[in-house]
This record gives structure tokens, C-alpha cells and sequence, in this order.
């Protein structure tokens, strides 16, 4: 479905199971936004999505994966989009928005606390305005910015023991998609030792593409995948491949590269 508006209003995607992506277009940019429940999965999506505007010509991406198996993972997730959506629409001030996401993951974090029932999430964020992106990230949800012709311009780091074995050499990434603990995560929003990391200021060309998803997404894509199917032709075309490339994945039953069936969250933003 296509939208296109210069209202501010944010658009949520929660406990959502897409038969298509929505194209957003706005003046700063355009942005698919894809949400699908798991294959066969009879309980609520547990991702969660949102594309917020601010008035002053920023774009804030968000996907946050409710933990599967805990409880209230899909109310989880939703209250982490939808708080930093609350943050941002108070936040009076041009130019710099970290303190209004900061502000939001943190708060919450707080809120998720306290329904006190072991519910938590992971969450990454992108802002974008006047051509510079910059990520926040708390636990396995990844962003990665590209440019037009597939340089991978940065990525964030995994907040799980196999992220980390990525990032320092010890596994490459074959080897993480197949590791009994790939689905372990050592950060989340929901816990009382939550840290944020925030990216570097990165600057955009106006064809590079900005990709945030959850785990469904990297999971069952190798990055040089998820970076070839989503750099090249119409937007919502480059996550209609992503989205079916990864739950062909998903459906292999014998493969060296067995894929996880999940959740699947997708935003896609581009010039």
C-alpha cells in the first residue's frame, strides 16, 4: 500500500501479519515497512515497527523483537516504539534528537520493568535528518546503512556471545546462522542491566539505502544477502526479495544453511 503525506502523525506496526509491504514516501525520503508473524505461529507477532516524522525534517526508524517464549513479548515490543514515539513528539528542540531517544528506550525500559512479568525486547533505532544517520541499538535487532553500489557503510554489533565472536573473529558467519546459541542475547530492553550503544553521525549520499530488521530477517540472511536484495531497483520491490528470500529460508527443512523460523520485521529507507 502506498502512502504518501506530509502529516507527522507516526505509523505503527504491531502484533501485525502483512500480506504485502507499505510504501511510505515523505519528503525527506521513502520507507518500506514490512511486519509478518512466523510461519504457523498461532500467538501474536512478537515484532513490533515505527516510522515516526518529527518537524523538523527528521526520520526515526524503529524495530523492536518481543524475546519469543517469554511473556508478553509482542506488548513488549510495542511499548518500546511506541514510548520513543511519545519521546519524540515532546522533544521541542531542532537538530539533535538523541536526547529524545535516549530518553524514550529508557523510559521503556522502565515501563517494560514494570509489568513485572519477565517480559523484555530488543530494539534498534535509526534516526535520519539532513542526510546524516545514526543507529541506537539494544540487543540483536541490526541496522545497516549501504551505499548504492553494495559498500557496506556501517552496521551495528550484535549484542549476543555469537555477535560478539562475529565481530572479533572467532566465528565467521556461516558458522553464527548454524551456532547452538545464536538465539542467545545479552541485552535487552526490559532489563535492569540495559546499556544503549549509539553508532557514529553517518553521512548519506541520496541513494543509499538504510535496512533496520529483527532477527528473522539476519537470521536467515547472510549480510551480503540482505545487502544485494536490498540496494538495488524500487524499494518496495528490494523488500518484497528480502521478505521472501528470508521465509524460503525459514521453510528449508535439510541444508547447510537451515534457516530459523521467527517473526519478521523490515524497514527500509532510501532517497
Amino acid at each position: 500500500m502506498l502512502m504518501t503525506t506530509t502529516e507527522l502523525k507516526p505509523e505503527f506496526y504491531l502484533e501485525r501479519d502483512m500480506a504485502a509491504p507499505d510504501l511510505l514516501s515523505f519528503p525527506e525520503g521513502k520507507v518500506v515497512a514490512y511486519c509478518r508473524r512466523c510461519p504457523g505461529k498461532e500467538e501474536p507477532n512478537d515484532d513490533s515497527a515505527a516510522v515516526i516524522r518529527t518537524p523538523f525534517g527528521g526520520i526515526v526508524l524503529a524495530v523492536a523483537d518481543g524475546v519469543g517464549g517469554g511473556p508478553f513479548g509482542y506488548k513488549a515490543s510495542a511499548i518500546a516504539v511506541q514510548v520513543i514515539s511519545d519521546s519524540l513528539a515532546g522533544f521541542e528542540k531542532s537538530g539533535d534528537m538523541r536526547p529524545a531517544i535516549l530518553d524514550g528506550i529508557e523510559k521503556a525500559n522502565r515501563e517494560i520493568l514494570d509489568l513485572g512479568v519477565g517480559a523484555a525486547t530488543t530494539l534498534s533505532v535509526v534516526e535520519i535528518q539532513g542526510g546524516v544517520a545514526r543507529a541506537y541499538q539494544v540487543g540483536d535487532s541490526m541496522a545497516l546503512m549501504v551505499g548504492q553500489r553494495g559498500a557496506l557503510k556501517w552496521k551495528s554489533t550484535l549484542h549476543s556471545p555469537v555477535g560478539y565472536a562475529v565481530e572479533s573473529g572467532l566465528l565467521d558467519e556461516r558458522e553464527a546462522m548454524q551456532h547452538d546459541e545464536r538465539h542467545l542475547v545479552s541485552n535487552l530492553v526490559g532489563s535492569r542491566e540495559m546499556r544503549i550503544e549509539i553508532g557514529p553521525a553517518q553521512l548519506l549520499s541520496p541513494k543509499d539505502t538504510v535496512i533496520v530488521g529483527s532477527d528473522g530477517l539476519f537470521d536467515n540472511l547472510h549480510l551480503d544477502e540482505v545487502i544485494q536484495l536490498g540496494r538495488i531497483g524500487k524499494p518496495i520491490a528490494r523488500v518484497e526479495r528480502l521478505a521472501n528470500h528470508a521465509s524460503g529460508r525459514m521453510a528449508l527443512s535439510e541444508s547447510q544453511d537451515l534457516g530459523k523460523p521467527d517473526d519478521l520485521a523490515v524497514l527500509l529507507y532510501t532517497r
